[in-house]
């Protein structure tokens, strides 16, 4: 769930896109992206997708298809090379619909380290 402190938190760092739709005057979807400056392909960035949330009641009605399609606009903008997002494994429906916005599933292997999982340097 979006903290409503962290949204002003963020709305001023020009890294970081938070887009919400709302119905009528309700939150139904959320997307973060993170803009993270790379040491290749010049002065582009690459963008980070995450936390892709769309109320289950109102699924299948375009929203996740307009979140994206709105993220890929700022994206241009900000001349990114590319977009990547992580997904869980046992999200299939949700693979499925990044699928078919264009991401590809089968190109890339994502890997994650959880914060508890850390270990200090020695």
């Amino acid at each position: 769930m979006v903290q409503p402190e962290r949204i002003s938190a963020i709305s001023g760092d020009p890294h970081t896109g938070l887009f919400v739709c709302e119905l009528s005057g309700e939150v139904h979807g959320t997307a973060l992206v993170s803009l993270c400056a790379d040491v290749m392909f010049g002065s582009q960035p690459f963008a980070v997708i995450e936390n892709v949330v769309v109320n289950e009641a109102v699924r299948g009605q375009g929203l996740g298809e307009a979140l994206l399609r709105y993220i890929e606009a700022f994206c241009l903008a900000k001349n990114c090379s590319k977009i990547m997002l992580l997904s869980s494994i046992q999200r299939e429906q949700a693979h499925r619909f990044f699928e078919r916005a264009g991401f590809a599933g089968s190109s890339k292997r994502g890997f994650v380290k959880y914060r508890r999982q850390f270990r200090a340097a020695v």
